[in-house]
């Protein structure tokens, strides 16, 4: 359980490929520490010469459902506040990270997870794979930033007020998805892409990379963090509890 780093051949970056595996049973719901320690996993792989792409992946039912609420509810605004720099760490590790970054997603993407593959560079996806801001069924508000990246912009509102999800299917027709492939070909769909992009210059990708981001319309960070300040003020104002609440219970 946790975050692993692990090379699709034998040694350390031998292919140029650095895989990051989380896995927090039963839903990856990450708690605060997960977030920090997928944060550092990806920022060390981007900082090693010898690695030119990363790819993204999990165990377990889903992609990644987000935060731990349990633990929230638990802690309070101090566990409300650890959570928004965790998320806004691991967001931000996988949008700088020095090479390409490729998202390997299956079953369920949802919250947070929204955050990690708006922030990557491809994504990959399998049949199964749904993608979702449930965010005001849960008594929180933020990655609409990195839905808009998905999709077009009144779809990503459609799909923000509604808590709806969308498939791989109609993410590959919108051009965000790069290949949607049977779950049991998700692994090496997303290895054949990495290789190819490990195929080219390191120097030269890690230069392209920094470019591509510099001229993004939209400052992911900055905009992220604008939306972070809506939960927080929702956190005071009790409004997310009184939802948050609900969430698990029959009707809720």
């Amino acid at each position: 359980m946790g975050v692993s780093t692990s090379s699709p051949e034998k040694g350390p970056g031998k292919d140029g490929i650095a895989v990051v595996t989380v896995d927090f049973p039963p839903v990856n719901a990450l708690p605060v520490a997960g977030w920090f320690a997928l944060a550092d996993a990806v920022r060390a792989a981007g900082r090693d010469p010898g690695i030119r792409c990363v790819v993204v992946a999990a165990e377990g039912r889903g992609f990644n459902a987000g935060v731990d609420i349990k633990e929230i509810q638990r802690g309070g605004h101090g566990a409300l506040i650890g959570a928004n720099h965790a998320c806004a760490a691991a967001f931000a590790a996988v949008y700088d990270c020095a090479v390409p970054v490729i998202a390997a997603v299956h079953g369920f993407c949802l919250g947070g997870g929204i955050g990690l593959v708006g922030n990557a560079d491809v994504i990959v996806a399998s049949e199964d794979a749904t993608f979702g801001l449930p965010e005001l069924d849960r008594g929180a508000l933020g990655a609409a930033t990195h839905l808009a990246r998905l999709v077009p912009q009144h779809l990503m509102r459609a799909l923000y007020y509604t808590s709806r999800t969308a498939t791989a299917a109609e993410l590959h027709a919108h051009g965000s998805v790069w290949r949607v492939v049977p779950r049991e070909r998700l692994h090496a769909a997303a290895l054949e892409l990495a290789r190819e992009i490990a195929a080219k210059d390191g120097q030269l990708l890690r230069l392209a990379k920094a470019a591509i981001n510099g001229i993004d319309p939209v400052d992911v960070r900055r905009s992220y963090r604008f939306e972070q300040g809506f939960t927080f003020e929702a956190g005071l104002s009790g409004v997310a509890d009184r939802v948050r609440d609900t969430f698990g219970r029959d009707g809720g």
